[in-house]
């Protein structure tokens, strides 16, 4: 046994000097940096920082160089780092009414109040391949509009006035935290939004999806979209007023949902929202068509058995590093759950030929 440990810390050295090398690539090829993957590859960067639940660009661009890419891996690392790190307050909800937009469209009105602004966004592109990036050609800069700094008003808060849209419940209860205790269902929609923001962005995309194709029946728009940098604040005891300690870019969609009535609520629009980190549109109005599902039995609507508004698989499903951990330790050494399993086959085997033996005699 002995002689086995050694030589399988032999081979695992060897596979991790194999890995570093294959991460390296081609020496005659330069380097990439941190700063290019933080520069270039932001959306990748804000991705990793979303789901490993860390704002820190620095640190998931070396993630993700670490990872070759991989980006679950790259979210692993940043979650695995963030558990070292020490917690030293909490700060106050951000004020997103205030964000400093980069980006603000609204799919429900044409002409919406503080206007449409389009930013930095591929919606417009031709999804054609641009053979001059890889020609390392220079890049023209596009004039840049400065951020909205002035408050820029909600398309929610236009349909509120008129009674056309369910009124959001507010609490000063302190949500929980799945970064520090483990999930209790049935739990409430803090919760609920704090998992899918987290969540892998392909399986809340594919849980969003399968609403618009009728699971669920949750036909939204998109009330409003805005992309742009809050201001975090914190309290501090010994000062007795709140200071500003940074600012986050974050994305948050609110969506504006067709709602016929039930026993308890007029007919009327409810919502679905989506807060993520970073630039991440995609991901922030998947999460709330999926929020929205999963608001079925507060809004007294019928369950119609849809994998989206079912909140065990929802919630439970989502998170990536969980489902990658399962799913990737059935490569690791199972040899004895193997033999005890190779051994009861073959056993099974030699009764049923017992038993065909003894009915052909």
């Amino acid at each position: 046994m002995y002689v086995a440990v050694k030589g399988g810390e032999r081979a695992i050295d060897n596979a991790h000097a194999w890995l570093a090398e294959e991460r390296r690539g081609d020496l005659s090829v330069a380097e990439l940096s941190v700063d290019q993957i933080k520069e270039q590859l932001k959306l990748a960067v804000n991705r990793v920082m979303a789901e490993g639940s860390l704002y820190d660009q620095d640190l998931a661009a070396l993630a993700i160089k670490q990872a070759r890419g991989d980006m679950i891996e790259a979210i692993f690392l940043i979650r695995a780092y963030r558990t070292t790190l020490p917690r030293f307050g909490n700060t106050n909800p951000i004020d997103t009414g205030a964000m400093e937009c980069i980006r603000r469209i609204s799919a429900t009105f044409k002409d919406a109040p503080g206007g449409q602004v389009l930013g930095p966004t591929f919606d417009y592109t031709h999804r054609l391949l641009d053979f001059k990036l890889a020609a390392d050609g220079e890049v023209l800069e596009a004039p840049v509009s400065a951020p909205r700094t002035e408050p820029t008003p909600r398309i929610a808060d236009f349909l509120g006035r008129e009674g056309l849209i369910q009124e959001e419940a507010e609490s000063d209860d302190t949500p929980p935290d799945l970064t520090r205790e483990p999930m209790e269902l049935p739990g409430n929609r803090a919760l609920r939004l704090q998992s899918l923001t987290r969540g892998d962005e392909g399986f809340v995309l594919g849980m969003a999806y399968s609403t618009q194709r009728g699971y669920a029946r949750n036909h939204a728009f998109v009330g409003e979209l805005r992309i742009g940098d809050v201001a975090v604040e914190m309290e501090i005891p010994e000062l007795g007023f709140t200071i500003k300690i940074g600012e986050i870019e974050v994305t948050e969609c609110e969506t504006v949902n067709q709602f016929t009535g039930s026993k308890s609520e007029p007919p009327q629009f409810t919502r679905g929202y989506g807060l993520v980190m970073g630039q991440c549109e995609r991901k922030s109005i998947s999460m709330a068509l999926v929020d929205r599902a999963l608001r079925w039995r507060e809004l007294g609507e019928d369950d119609m058995g849809a994998p989206a508004q079912d909140e065990e698989f929802v919630l439970y499903h989502s998170d990536n590093i969980q489902a990658t951990g399962f799913l990737e330790h059935i490569k690791l050494p199972h040899y004895v759950d193997f033999q005890s399993e190779l051994e009861l086959v073959r056993k099974l085997r030699r009764e049923a030929e017992a038993n065909v033996a003894e009915a052909a005699e």
